[in-house]
């Protein structure tokens, strides 16, 4: 029967919902890490950057000149899986340079581009919603197998700009800030805390567990395995 939605826009987690966790921890994390030593010296003198490895400075209680202790903040952020925003301001242009160069890929589940597609033509808004920060996003979806996909997205949300993804608040702030009544949003995510999350603050919020995903938690129904077994529509 799958699961049927009626929504204004649907928001997307990514890993472990649009793309397998497996390809961020395995690809993107290592690649990034790789990076982040060279990237800090060559862009620290740039002012955007500047101000990101000041706040990395101040959590590492070190010199924003001192870049050994700065790399190494970021090395162990990544290693513990911390979801820092100025980590993922950095790893965002670390990886929009990867792809630019060819060195990455994105990765999607087959399901996902033709599902969004027909969503967005059943006049269903889509938006992102991830701890990747928003350039990461762009980047990824921009970059995905089957070609640019950043033309099917109405809006991006990050930590920065939503909060933590586990917090009400949070899904208040996206609702707030897309001028609609939560009740017309839905959320897909394979994390129960955030799935909660969302529906505290009144949205639609459907699990999502597919297979091989070890990071994905015990969902409360209702929980799909594809998009396919999702059935959508745009409500008024």
């Amino acid at each position: 029967m799958g699961v049927q939605v009626s929504c204004a826009v649907m928001v997307l987690d990514i890993e472990g919902t649009t793309s397998a966790a497996s390809h961020v921890l395995q690809v993107l994390f290592p690649y990034s890490r790789a990076k982040i030593p060279q990237w800090v010296r060559d862009h620290h003198s740039d002012p955007e950057v500047a101000q990101i490895l000041a706040t990395v400075a101040g959590e590492a209680s070190c010199s924003p000149d001192d870049l050994d202790a700065i790399t190494a903040q970021l090395h162990a952020w990544i290693d513990a899986d911390v979801k820092a925003p100025p980590l993922k301001a950095i790893q965002g242009r670390i990886w929009d340079d990867g792809y630019a160069a060819g060195e990455l890929t994105t990765h999607l589940f087959p399901d996902v581009a033709p599902a969004l597609g027909q969503w967005h033509e059943a006049g269903v808004r889509l938006a992102v919603y991830s701890s990747g920060s928003i350039r990461a996003q762009q980047s990824w979806f921009r970059n995905a197998p089957t070609g640019d996909l950043t033309s099917l997205m109405s809006a991006n949300f990050d930590l920065d700009t939503a909060g933590p993804k586990r917090a009400q608040a949070s899904y208040k702030r996206i609702a707030a800030a897309l001028t609609l009544d939560p009740s017309s949003l839905c959320f897909l995510s394979d994390i129960e805390d955030e799935v909660l999350a969302a529906r505290a603050a009144g949205w639609q919020a459907v699990g999502v567990k597919r297979a091989g995903e070890t990071q994905a938690t015990a969902l409360s129904a209702p929980v799909i395995s594809s998009f396919t077994e999702l059935q959508v529509t745009a409500s008024r």
